[in-house]
This record gives structure tokens, C-alpha cells and sequence, in this order.
């Protein structure tokens, strides 16, 4: 089979996924969808004149442009992308699957004319810049490197109808869990060690991972204590030697791991602070409501829980970076909401959609191979598949209609394709 016959058939695919929309919206609107995931996935890139090529349309680009940016506009368009996408991908969630929710932003140093343009801190140099803030989750099982993108979502600070970064973290939370139906464990950063996180996902009766700060006040043995101080004097019960990747090297960590059962003061629900040791001068320290026992097995569920944050980051940034998010240039904040949405149902077409179509092992394989790179194929399969992607469909040449994708049914049975250790 040649490139042009496995872009063809990629290009097919693209259609077949479209369908999961078609339910929800107009055929011109499904019709949209389908040409912007098309187009992000052939340019690997978000700007509407970069899309407008890879679609190869037989008219002025100006007028396609144009046409893309008038469905852009349609208002809560990108929320109900992202509530399909999450109702498809919540069904390989199960009870105790992690849901990985990562705060991050969008910078724009250079933007002025952007609508709502807010101060955010850089996560990666620490300067406050000038950007949006965003939420991106993904469902990963421990351990494992294969993600679900679930949820992306953008807002500004200064936006008229911005209430809260926490109203903006539980919206969040609420689309995943009306789509799951309270299944999986949140896990959390430092970011989410405040009470008007915590204290809300008890009341949702939501299972969690939060990594603490240290200056919190939990309750222990009757009496409030600071979480750094419980952590100190913790009996390490256990130990074990992990392998984590920093850029690029592989590094060893000796690490001693126990728990302490504590509650939030004022609050009945039992907790566990978990702690954990070898990875700095100061303990790690996680608040969890996941049952804890004092056997090896049920406290390292913890422990690899929360370090399965780390497998992922490379895979967030995945989404960021494989599609040129913040190179983003719309100007307005519709447009600038609904194409963040467009990015996630692009990011789930290739990580998802392409591993579980029982018709695709040849073709997903081949793609992967396409992916030519100085250095041979990355390790990291997800960026080798979208430069497979962008590769194929560029060969093609240009998009080309095909009649309404319909929405494939929920009981079709599907074989995983990529198991990524």
C-alpha cells in the first residue's frame, strides 16, 4: 500500500470520527469540525490560514479562511466539542482509571490586539507574561503511558463573565464526572492544595490525589497539625527503587514511602496523608481519600498513582506542542475557546480514535513508520504519529468531501491497537 492509498484511508478515518458529532450538531457544523481536525492534523497547526491550505480548497484561501472563521464564531461551539469528546472517551474510564488534571497557560508575549488578554505566569520560565489560562485532563491508567484526552478548555481572567479559577477548575470537573458518572481518581498537583478544591470534591463524592503543600492543617489523633510536621515524623513502612526520565537520561531514586489516617478540620471524611521520601530535602506529601491499608500493595496504588502524573506530562504537553496551540492568533475570545476544543477532538483523533479502530493496526503501524525525523523515530509514539498524520495527509494534497459521517455505534467492539508501557 502507498502513501497516497494510506492517506486516503486516513482521511476515511477522519470522516468515521467526525460521525460521533453528527448527533449533536447541523450538517454544516459537522461538516466544519471534520475539516478543522482534517486541517489540524495536516498542518499541525492552528492558524485558520495554515488550515485553509492543508484543505486544498478549489477557491480563493481568503474566502475559505473566511468561512472557517464564521463557523469558529458559533457561540458554545467548543463546549459541546468537548462534551462528545468526553462522553466517548469516558467509557474507558473505569472505577479506579486516573483522571490527570493539569492547570497550565497559553502564552502570547508578543500579543496585543487579543481579546481578553490576561498576565499568567510562564510555567516554564516563571515571568508573568501576557497569555490565558487553560485546563487540559486526560484518563490514564497507572503506570501506563496511553492517555484519553477528555477535556480542554480555555478562559481569561478578565473575560466578563470569569468568575473564579476555582468555578472555572469545577466546571471541569463536573462535565467529567456527569460523563463518567463519578468513576476514576482526580489526581492533582500542588495547585488544587486549597480548601475550596478539596472541600468541593468531597461534597461531589469524588475519589482524589492532591499533592500538598506543607503548610495545610489536618487533624491527627484528635489535634491539628501541619501537614510538614505530620510528614517528618511519619514511619516510612516501606521502600523502593524507581527510574524516572529527565531529559532525556534516566535517573535513579531510592525512595521510603508511609501514611498517617488524618481528616480536614471541621470535616467527618476520613483521609490519608501519604508521605514519601528520596526525592528531596523535603518530603512529598499527598492528601488522599482513597482507602489506605497498611500493606505494600494498597499504599504503592497511591504512590504509582501520583507518579503516573509524571508518565503523562510529556503527553500534555503533546497537545500543547504537536499542534502549535500557542501559536493561536483568532481575535476573539469565542473563536479563541472554541478552537482550544478543536485542538482537544484533534489530539483524541490521533491518541485515541486511531489505537482502538479494530481496522487500523496496518495503518496506525505504517504511520508511525512515515514519521521521519533526524534522529530516527522518536520514543515518544504520540509525536511520532502526528508527524505521520501531517506527512500522509499532506501527500494527499487536499480535503475531500464525502457524504455525512454517521455516529458509530457504542456496543461496536474495538481491539486496542497501542498498550504503551
Amino acid at each position: 500500500m502507498n502513501h497516497r492509498q494510506i492517506a486516503m484511508k486516513l482521511q476515511g478515518q477522519i470522516h468515521q470520527f467526525s460521525g460521533i458529532f453528527y448527533p449533536h450538531f447541523s450538517k454544516p457544523h459537522t461538516k466544519f469540525i471534520e475539516q478543522m481536525i482534517y486541517g489540524i492534523q495536516a498542518g499541525r497547526d492552528v492558524k485558520l490560514s495554515s488550515i485553509g491550505r492543508s484543505l486544498g480548497e478549489d477557491i480563493l484561501l481568503k474566502k475559505t479562511e473566511e468561512r472557517l472563521s464564521r463557523h469558529l464564531a458559533v457561540k458554545e461551539l467548543g463546549q459541546k466539542v468537548n462534551e462528545v469528546v468526553v462522553e466517548h472517551g469516558a467509557r474507558k474510564v473505569h472505577q479506579d482509571t486516573l483522571i490527570i488534571i493539569d492547570p497550565t497557560d497559553i502564552r502570547k508575549h508578543y500579543a496585543k490586539r487579543m481579546p481578553y488578554l490576561a498576565r499568567v505566569r510562564d510555567g516554564s520560565t516563571g515571568e508573568i507574561v501576557n497569555g490565558y489560562y487553560s485546563c487540559t485532563a486526560v484518563a490514564c491508567e497507572p503506570g501506563r503511558r496511553r492517555i484519553i484526552p477528555l477535556h480542554q478548555r480555555l478562559w481569561s481572567a478578565t473575560a466578563p463573565d470569569f468568575k473564579s479559577e476555582n468555578a472555572q477548575l469545577l466546571q471541569v470537573v463536573d462535565t467529567l464526572k456527569r460523563a463518567t458518572k463519578g468513576r476514576g481518581i482526580y489526581v492533582w498537583d500542588r495547585g488544587a492544595d486549597r480548601g475550596k478544591l478539596i472541600k468541593p470534591l468531597l461534597n461531589r463524592q469524588l475519589r482524589f490525589i492532591i499533592r500538598l503543600v506543607g503548610s495545610r492543617h489536618l487533624v491527627f489523633r484528635g489535634r491539628n497539625r501541619k501537614a510538614a510536621d505530620l510528614a517528618e515524623g511519619c514511619p516510612m513502612s516501606y521502600a523502593e527503587t524507581i527510574v524516572k526520565e529527565v531529559k532525556g537520561e534516566e535517573k535513579s531514586y531510592h525512595i521510603e514511602y508511609g501514611f498517617r489516617r488524618v481528616k480536614l478540620p471541621g470535616r467527618e471524611e476520613q483521609l490519608y496523608l501519604v508521605v514519601i521520601k528520596g526525592f528531596g530535602e523535603k518530603p512529598m506529601m499527598l492528601l488522599t481519600n482513597v482507602s489506605v491499608k497498611k500493606t505494600r500493595e494498597k499504599l504503592w496504588f497511591i504512590v504509582s498513582s501520583y507518579l503516573s502524573r509524571w508518565l503523562v506530562e510529556e503527553t500534555i504537553r503533546f497537545i500543547k506542542q504537536s499542534y502549535h496551540l500557542e501559536d493561536v492568533r483568532v481575535l476573539d475570545y469565542e473563536r479563541l475557546k472554541n478552537l482550544v476544543a478543536l485542538v482537544l477532538a484533534a489530539a483524541y483523533f490521533s491518541a485515541v480514535w486511531l489505537g482502538e479502530s479494530l481496522k487500523l493496526t496496518v495503518l496506525a503501524t505504517r504511520v508511525a513508520k512515515v514519521a521521519k525525523r533526524f534522529f530516527g523515530v522518536a520514543d515518544f509514539h504520540y509525536y511520532a504519529l502526528a508527524d505521520g498524520i501531517a506527512m500522509l495527509l499532506s501527500r494527499l494534497g487536499m480535503w475531500t468531501q464525502k457524504s455525512p459521517a454517521r455516529k458509530r455505534p457504542l456496543d461496536t467492539p474495538q481491539r486496542v491497537l497501542f498498550a504503551f508501557p
